[in-house]
């Protein structure tokens, strides 16, 4: 019996909200995850993709890292993943780094052996790369055979993948997909085969109510695959108020003050046709209350106030927001990152652009548009919904597309992507 734990997107890094504590509970969620997999003493911890939120993760983060899959390799438990979008890089990723310390194995065509079964990896794969995708894998004669991707598939939400073909055209019968990127978990089956999604490990946005877990898979006779919730997740408090009319602020106050707001994110949605209010008096009360983060959103407004709603409070995000409903492709945004960039000093903008597009002109598809290429959220326009979230970079297959990923530009505190000898020396 060959038993796993499944996971993925765990966006170690994501500073959500611009909240230092919210960063830290990304890699606390992850760590959380390595140590129920020591405790349990599983074969294997299995991620999905989307290890880091972004390209360049600060050196905390890639410390932080480094030591729970330590924890892990001093266990003998192997760590065994594939890249996803946000993290992924035109040259080396940060899983091949990984694997050079001996800490992870980059899962690909060729089949790991764990047991009585074969893990196989295919990283994100672009869209406008799929149709010349190859679907050819190296047989194996274990008891069951395992795909680790990351994308979104049928027959699960915001799906832009065609499970059946990807089954049908690939040359190994694969008895699951253990798939990352879709933040909401789910088991389903395809042609027989399971499609399984843990969910991310921490909430990446306000529309991810359900609790954060990972997935565990047991491969005996038969795949079982069942699921383990996370305790060391934020606590997040979500109050939706349908006012009445003549109802206003007082009515939202008390509602979400029935709660225990110590330490949570406070998400209050607001229907109805009550008396409009200023959400920023919701906020402060919650905050007051002992709330690590408060948020507003008054759905009635919404609609009207879309296409000129700007927050002063954080004027960069305003315009990266509007970027992105451009459909810029991904070495426009990056250019505007660059132009834009709070280090550059003005007299060296020039040459920092020169430089940027130089890097990136051999790869046509970072040119795409958003509606030929990808989305800036992977599909899903509910994961835009806060005002924190940051342009993805796009990952593409392992085997034929490592010159091709698209890059982002990042927190100006992360080191620089590219110095990854001096990074390995440092570890």
């Amino acid at each position: 019996m060959t038993r796993v734990i499944h996971t993925g997107d765990t966006h170690v890094g994501y500073r959500q909200y611009h909240s230092p504590e919210r960063r830290a509970d990304f890699l606390a969620a992850f760590q959380q995850v390595v140590d129920d997999a020591v405790a349990d003493d599983v074969d294997a911890v299995v991620h999905a993709g989307d290890l880091f939120h972004d390209r360049r993760p600060g050196l905390a983060d890639l410390q932080g890292t480094v030591a729970a899959l330590r924890r892990l390799a001093d266990a003998d438990i192997p760590f065994l993943g594939v890249v996803g979008n946000h993290e992924g890089k035109r040259d080396g990723q940060w899983l091949d780094l990984f694997e050079d310390l001996g800490l992870a194995v980059r899962l690909g065509r060729e089949p790991y052996r764990l047991g009585d079964a074969a893990l196989y990896g295919l990283d994100y794969v672009p869209k406008s790369r799929r149709a010349e995708l190859d679907h050819k894998f190296e047989p194996s004669d274990a008891a069951h055979d395992l795909l680790v991707t990351h994308g979104l598939f049928e027959p699960f939400a915001h799906a832009e993948w065609d499970t059946a073909d990807l089954l049908d055209r690939s040359t190994v019968d694969f008895d699951a997909l253990l798939l990352g990127d879709n933040h909401e978990p789910g088991i389903r089956t395809v042609a027989d085969t399971w499609v399984t999604y843990p969910g991310s490990t921490e909430r990446c946005s306000a529309t991810e109510r359900e609790d954060r877990g990972y997935n565990i898979v047991t491969l005996d006779d038969d795949v079982d695959i069942t699921r383990r919730g996370l305790d060391a997740t934020r606590e997040f408090v979500f109050v939706d108020v349908e006012l009445a009319p003549g109802e206003g602020v007082e009515r939202v106050r008390s509602r979400v003050l029935e709660h225990d707001l110590t330490d949570a994110v406070v998400i209050v949605s607001v229907d109805g046709d009550g008396e409009p209010f200023a959400p920023a008096a919701i906020e402060e009360a919650a905050t007051e209350a002992g709330a690590l983060i408060a948020r507003v959103t008054d759905r009635r407004d919404v609609e009207e106030e879309r296409s000129v709603d700007v927050s002063f409070a954080d004027p960069d995000e305003a315009v990266r927001e509007r970027v992105r409903d451009l459909g810029l492709s991904t070495a426009a945004r990056d250019v505007d990152e660059t132009v834009r960039a709070g280090d550059v000093a003005d007299s060296n903008v020039r040459e920092a652009v020169k430089r940027r597009v130089e890097e990136i002109a051999e790869d046509s598809a970072a040119f795409d548009t958003a509606e030929d290429g990808e989305d800036d959220e992977t599909g899903d326009e509910a994961r835009r919904d806060d005002d924190d979230d940051d342009d993805d970079e796009k990952t593409a297959e392992r085997d034929d597309d490592d010159d091709g990923d698209h890059p982002a530009a990042e927190d100006s505190d992360a080191p620089a992507a590219e110095d990854q000898a001096s990074m390995e020396e440092y570890l």
